[in-house]
């Protein structure tokens, strides 16, 4: 997995009932664009996130 900062990423829920998250990427830990990522998430809350299976990154164009 790849990303840039200003790429979003999509956090698929695993549990009926929870919504699916999304950030915007503020930075990428990892070298070229892989992870760890630093995420705004919408509600404003920011986390290093190690990204699994159920997450995918928009690519910002």
């Amino acid at each position: 997995m790849q990303a840039s900062v200003g790429d979003h990423i999509r956090v698929h829920s695993n549990a009926v009932g929870i919504p699916e998250r999304t950030g915007e990427i503020l930075e990428a830990r990892g070298s070229e664009g892989t992870p760890p990522y630093v995420v705004r998430f919408e509600d404003g809350h920011e986390s290093l996130v190690f990204p699994g299976p159920d997450c995918e990154v928009l690519h910002h164009r």
